[in-house]
């Protein structure tokens, strides 16, 4: 099968890759570390995570939705926030989720509609801060703070995971990554010492 070119993307997300699936007959949006993306196309929104969380949000009715992946910024070597970090770090990760459920809204999603999905936040590594605990902490509390409707999450344990998600009617496939823990921790590693300097194939299950 030949594909036909990408579906136009929603402003802003031009920088987003994104590339043809011949598995899935489909475009599928590879979204990286601090990213998020938005679509009301038929197609896929694809993430790695080990210690990240990833949101998977659409509206219910219209099929709109996207994802984003994140991490909380945290002292490397300690497994508490101070006060001063634990501001920085909430900011961040309250910035991954309102804009991503802002997109959604402003191009004709319902708040009351929303449907969430949470996945990621292993502990990849057993000499590592535990950040995935300290993200799915703060993801949760989040959803609830908020009032949004949670319907599934496959979180913690201590594998990477593969997401996709299918905004047009919700599913969700996720892929547990057995013998990628050192790649992935290596790649979480260098996105945290960022995010501290400038904070501001296995099992398929279905959801």
């Amino acid at each position: 099968m030949i594909p036909s070119p990408p579906p136009e993307s929603l402003p802003g997300y031009e920088h987003i890759k994104r590339y043809w699936d011949h598995h899935y007959a489909n475009y599928v949006a590879k979204i990286l570390p601090g990213e998020y993306y938005v679509t009301y196309h038929d197609e896929i929104l694809m993430t790695v995570v080990g210690s990240c969380v990833s949101a998977c949000i659409r509206d219910s009715v219209i099929g709109i939705g996207g994802m984003n992946h994140f991490m909380l910024p945290t002292h490397a070597g300690s497994s508490y926030w101070e006060h001063t970090q634990v501001n920085s770090a909430t900011r961040y990760g309250t910035f991954a989720m309102e804009h991503l459920i802002n997109d959604i809204l402003k191009h004709g999603g319902k708040r009351q509609r929303l449907e969430v999905k949470l996945f990621g936040g292993g502990r990849i590594m057993s000499n590592m801060v535990n950040i995935g605990r300290q993200n799915i902490e703060f993801v949760k509390n989040y959803v609830r703070m908020e009032g949004l409707n949670l319907l599934a999450e496959d979180l913690g344990d201590i594998y990477p995971r593969k997401i996709l998600f299918f905004p047009i009617n919700g599913r969700v496939r996720v892929k547990k990554l057995r013998a990628m823990e050192q790649t992935i921790a290596e790649r979480e590693n260098a996105y945290r010492r960022n995010l501290e300097k400038q904070p501001i194939e296995g099992d398929i299950d279905l959801f």
